[in-house]
């Protein structure tokens, strides 16, 4: 069952503003009446890339109470071409998005909360740090990047959230131990992440080590985001005289589909597990990008979350795909 209405409908480019040297902040006219923005929202947006339409999702960056639709988009080196279109959008171009929905939701019951953004990964993170501060939640914010120009919001966020933001800097050899903030929090405390999968598999491990209630981890990543750089491979399905050969521009679920391979998925963005395939042989390796296998099962090679993951080298897969038959 799909979890959200991921339909698209067309809007308006209100304005852009840059907000670092690679991140943009875009402002959009709302898609239609009745919508909700909500701490950790986030909306599809449709966008161009090698003449393909393909879909991306971009959480929002609304303040508390403001009902315009705000995003932040890095441009990344390594991304599929979706940050490069949405670089280029100016005010007054059409686009398509979706109403906003919310998989990865604020819960307001907890008596303390530890947030922790890699990069831009503050994107989800900072309307809910605003809205704890406005509740005089117990909570701080952990904001990790390689130099503060690199940030965005860092200087709002300071003058919001005080003593309770932390920023610390790789480029001045600062490093935030995940699993020393797990330890420091109280036994019913909430931790968000959102970040690189580095930073996503630390803060897993962490929080699996301290015997915690899994319930009590929330983590959100990017598709983007692998310990490779994306780059042009080739897969073949068992049992079928057929090869796919995958860009570094598009997903592997994508190419796919583009082939007539039919592999069912829902959220796209390594969260859910729907689009599991069997992996059958690899050549290379798997760049698992998602956040649904366990280091156990990333470990096997024997399935890939195809959405986000890619591979480095070639691979043979089963999408128990199987070509219509002629009916005698």
């Amino acid at each position: 069952m799909v979890r959200y209405d991921n339909s698209l409908s067309a809007t308006t480019v209100v304005a852009t503003r840059p907000l670092t040297d690679h991140i943009v902040e875009i402002e959009l006219a709302a898609p239609g009446p009745g919508y909700r923005v909500e701490p950790g929202s986030h909306i599809d947006v449709g966008v161009t890339v090698g003449g393909r339409t393909e879909t991306r999702s971009y959480s929002l960056v609304s303040r508390p109470g403001e009902h315009a639709l705000r995003i932040a988009v890095k441009r990344h080196p390594d991304s599929r071409g979706g940050s490069a279109y949405m670089h280029s959008l100016r005010s007054g171009d059409r686009i398509v998005v979706s109403r906003p929905n919310n998989l990865f939701p604020l819960d307001h019951t907890r008596g303390e909360y530890l947030l922790v953004a890699g990069g831009i990964g503050i994107t989800p993170l900072f309307s809910m740090a605003l809205t704890l501060a406005e509740g005089d939640a117990d909570f701080r914010l952990v904001y990790l990047g390689r130099r503060r120009a690199d940030l965005a919001y860092v200087d709002e966020l300071t003058e919001a959230l005080g003593d309770r933001l932390v920023v610390h800097l790789s480029a001045t050899g600062e490093r935030f131990d995940v699993t020393v903030g797990i330890d420091e929090l109280s036994p019913d405390a909430l931790l968000y992440v959102c970040g690189p999968i580095g930073l996503i598999d630390e803060a897993r491990r962490g929080w699996a080590g301290s015997g915690r209630a899994p319930g009590r981890l929330r983590y959100e990543t990017f598709g983007s985001s692998g310990h490779r750089p994306p780059e042009r491979f080739t897969v073949r399905l068992r049992d079928h005289d057929r090869e796919v050969v995958v860009e570094a521009s598009e997903s592997l679920l994508a190419a796919l589909r583009r082939a007539g391979v039919d592999v069912a998925s829902d959220c796209e963005r390594g969260e859910c597990g729907l689009c599991l395939l069997d992996v059958v042989e690899v050549d290379g390796e798997l760049d698992h990008r998602d956040v649904f296998l366990s280091d156990r099962q990333r470990a096997s090679r024997t399935v890939m979350c195809v959405c986000v993951s890619r591979v480095v080298g070639s691979a043979v897969l089963d999408a128990l795909y199987r070509p219509d038959e002629a009916v005698v």
